[in-house]
């Protein structure tokens, strides 16, 4: 059992193994002006948000609305 708390992950996170092209995680790290860690963390960020931005693209047209422009102009400001 590891009892140096300094070696272990913070709950939530997980410790992974991968291979990846050296000269792209420079690249990116560089884009980033950040560590590799911040900068995995990124691109991961970016895949999930590309993912939700297809699933609302795919819902594009089919959710049906009935907003009257005028009256919603009318509004106060806040």
């Amino acid at each position: 059992m590891n009892t140096d708390m300094s070696l272990t992950t913070p709950p939530g996170t997980r410790r992974v193994t991968a291979n990846l092209d050296s000269a792209l995680l420079q690249k990116a790290c560089s884009v980033t002006g950040e560590g590799i860690t911040e900068t995995l963390t990124l691109g991961l960020e970016m895949v999930r948000r590309s993912a939700a931005a297809s699933r609302a693209r795919a819902l594009r047209g089919k959710l049906p609305l009935d907003l009257d422009l005028d009256v919603s102009r009318e509004r106060p400001r806040r």
